[in-house]
């Protein structure tokens, strides 16, 4: 096959495929330099291919991942148009194969997630590409999230890249077979989004992340992981909570001054039933651990009749599976709410080296030495974490807090 066949193909097809890169683009630009490329691969693959089956599904997959890469600067988590889901799979599928994914992963971009979740790459460096390429997080969200500086996170990401073109990792929808090897990357992803969601007050990010560990579940039904029930109990008992976590200025409220008559029993009740039956199912890990504290919080009637023993229980179980300097702050502090702020103060100070630059770090050292009657500290703490605060609605609360320590 040569030149003049490809011609011919761009001529009958080039302007439906243009049409679909446009619609997924929202950019003729884009869309052009998109087709390009996916003829530039026709010219490279076909003579000794032949032209498949479905050109244009073969097209508009070849030119995906530039689409991919703009949507992802240009918009968040745009809403992808079921009517496209075969031009995303990979590669140059026929009907049948296309059809055969969908049955597999019955969802666009949570099959994009699987598929960007390859384990010939470290779990940071799946995590970190998936995050950035599929889900459009910046660098700096992302960065915040594995607690590491900015261009650090940017080089993991770069090397990612770098080792798929070496290696010709290839793209490509996995079979049932291959998802439960990937389950753990992707549960981390969708997690991720959600805080991500969770921090800034996305509540069209929060509930994408939502929707996508329903599917989670679905996909692996009849008998799901445990930690798959686990993570959808935890993001739904932590979304319970958005109408109350800010005031009327928009400002922050703790969980302990929040008006719980503006939580959503409903998400919690639903919640609450899926972290028992993680519980119970056996094989649970970290997310169903979460969801069990936030249960916890969840059930109290108000802040004075938190269980605050159970919650260091579960803190102490979830260290035992993650023994990371946040899962110990997270413990630290519920220790000073059971056993008082020096107690508190003594699990905390260690770790504070360990986390340079976390602003929840910082946040929660000032606030315990607040209680301690340490106010010097508390000031210089709660001056570090007001200058690392990432979202507005921290930082006035923190700021708030400093300003009443000067009074």
């Amino acid at each position: 096959m040569g030149a003049t066949e490809i011609e011919t193909v761009y001529r009958e097809h080039g302007r439906r495929v243009f049409s679909t890169l446009v619609r997924l683009l929202g950019s003729l630009d884009s869309a052009e330099e998109a087709l390009h490329d996916a003829f530039v691969a026709a010219a490279e693959r076909w003579p000794a291919d032949g032209v498949p089956e479905n050109p244009v599904a073969w097209l508009v997959s070849a030119g995906r991942f530039r689409a991919i890469d703009r949507l992802r600067r240009e918009r968040r988590f745009i809403a992808w148009d079921p009517a496209l889901a075969d031009t995303l799979a990979d590669p140059a599928p026929g009907p049948e194969q296309l059809a055969e994914a969908r049955r597999e992963i019955p969802d666009d971009r949570l099959r994009l997630v699987f598929t960007c979740c390859h384990p010939s790459l470290s779990e940071d460096a799946r995590i970190a590409l998936t995050l950035r390429e599929v889900c459009g997080l910046s660098t700096e969200a992302i960065a915040a999230a594995f607690v590491l500086p900015t261009p650090t996170l940017a080089q993991r990401i770069v090397r990612a890249k770098a080792k798929i073109a070496a290696a010709r990792i290839p793209y490509e929808v996995p079979g049932p077979a291959e998802l439960p090897p990937r389950l753990a990357s992707v549960l981390r992803v969708v997690y991720l989004v959600f805080n991500e969601g969770h921090a800034a007050r996305d509540g069209g990010l929060a509930g994408e992340a939502i929707r996508l560990a329903r599917l989670l579940l679905a996909l692996m039904a009849p008998e799901p992981p445990a930690e798959a029930r686990g993570l959808l109990a935890l993001l739904l008992l932590s979304d319970a909570r958005r109408a109350a976590r800010l005031d009327a200025d928009g400002v922050l409220v703790p969980l302990e001054h929040q008006d719980r008559h503006l939580w959503d029993r409903e998400l919690i009740a639903e919640g609450c039933a899926l972290a028992e039956a993680a519980l119970r199912q056996g094989g649970f890990g970290a997310y169903a651990l979460q969801a069990a504290i936030a249960a916890v919080h969840a059930e109290a009637g108000d802040a004075a009749a938190t269980d605050w023993r159970q919650i260091v229980g579960l803190y102490d179980a979830l260290w035992r599976l993650e023994p990371t300097p946040v899962v110990a702050l997270n413990r630290a502090v519920a220790v000073s709410m059971h056993a008082g702020p020096q107690a508190g103060l003594a699990l905390l100070r260690p770790l504070l080296p360990q986390l340079p630059g976390y602003p929840a770090a910082a946040a929660a050292a000032a606030e315990l030495c607040r209680r301690a009657g340490q106010l010097d500290e508390a000031r210089r703490h709660y001056r570090d974490a007001v200058s690392l605060a990432r979202q507005a609605p921290e930082r006035a609360f923190l700021a708030a807090r400093l300003a009443a320590l000067a009074d």
